[in-house]
């Protein structure tokens, strides 16, 4: 039995399981926890509002307070990073960003919980919306001057051979690079949660001192736990400032 516990792999709380099947289709615990952070974000949102008014509550709660700050945070992003009139009009989309992509990172670190961001193919199908959504969003804006994006202004036609290739390339993996960023932090910072714990786990089944040994992983498991939450948090603010950076070049050209 101690071996087996030596054994176990960090890799397997990424592990894609059914839970039930219901007319050949199955739920499994990733979308579970998927409509479960959709379902707390519009609870918690609701939450704040009057429900006979409508409104804000004049004297705010503590999570008003909070919201109200973060409110704060991503207003000011917005206007540091996207220029021109059209900026505050993509507030409610970077906002919502930000704490759909917070819920998804912070969640699993919850015990028996999920880390949804821990799959690259969820990172990027949400990059790949942003960045379909983005396009669009510039042809509609600048129509067919959409490909100066590929060729700067004043670029001569020798040195375009060779910008173009390179400017198309570095275009088309913002997406991809938008995913791996946020899927290989979440993924790497759980992974070393679980090595930590399990270590903990596999000393306390020995006797004697290796017994007491368990006490140095899991004094080192309260600060990684504590970098690990700062970290969820960091990466849904550099996903939302990437975001915002992405627009102003759409809306902007350059």
């Amino acid at each position: 039995m101690k071996i087996n516990l030596f054994l176990i792999s960090p890799l397997e709380q990424f592990e894609i399981l059914p839970l039930f099947t219901i007319f050949n289709v199955s739920l499994t615990n990733q979308s579970f926890f998927l409509f479960l952070i959709i379902f707390f974000t519009c609870i918690l949102f609701f939450s704040l509002v009057k429900q006979d008014t409508q409104t804000l509550y004049i004297i705010p709660t503590r999570w008003q307070l909070v919201l109200e700050k973060i409110y704060c945070l991503i207003n000011s992003m917005i206007k540091e990073n996207i220029n021109g009139a059209k900026a505050e009009r993509f507030f409610p989309l970077i906002f919502t960003l930000f704490f759909f992509v917070a819920f998804m990172n912070l969640i699993g670190l919850v015990p028996y919980s999920y880390t949804v961001t821990s799959h690259f193919i969820v990172t990027l199908v949400l990059s790949l919306v942003i960045f379909i959504g983005m396009n669009i969003i510039c042809i509609r804006t600048h129509k067919l001057h959409f490909f100066s994006l590929f060729l700067p202004s004043g670029t001569s036609i020798f040195l375009a051979f060779l910008l173009v290739p390179v400017e198309l390339l570095s275009y088309v993996f913002k997406p991809l690079s938008l995913a791996i960023r946020l899927f290989c932090n979440m993924m790497a910072g759980h992974t070393l949660l679980k090595v930590f714990a399990g270590f903990a786990w596999s000393l306390k089944s020995f006797s004697g001192i290796l017994f007491f040994l368990q006490l140095a992983p899991l004094l080192i498991l309260i600060p990684l736990y504590g970098l690990e939450f700062g970290v969820a948090l960091i990466q849904a603010f550099v996903f939302s400032l990437l975001t915002c950076i992405y627009l102003n070049d759409a809306l902007n050209l350059h």
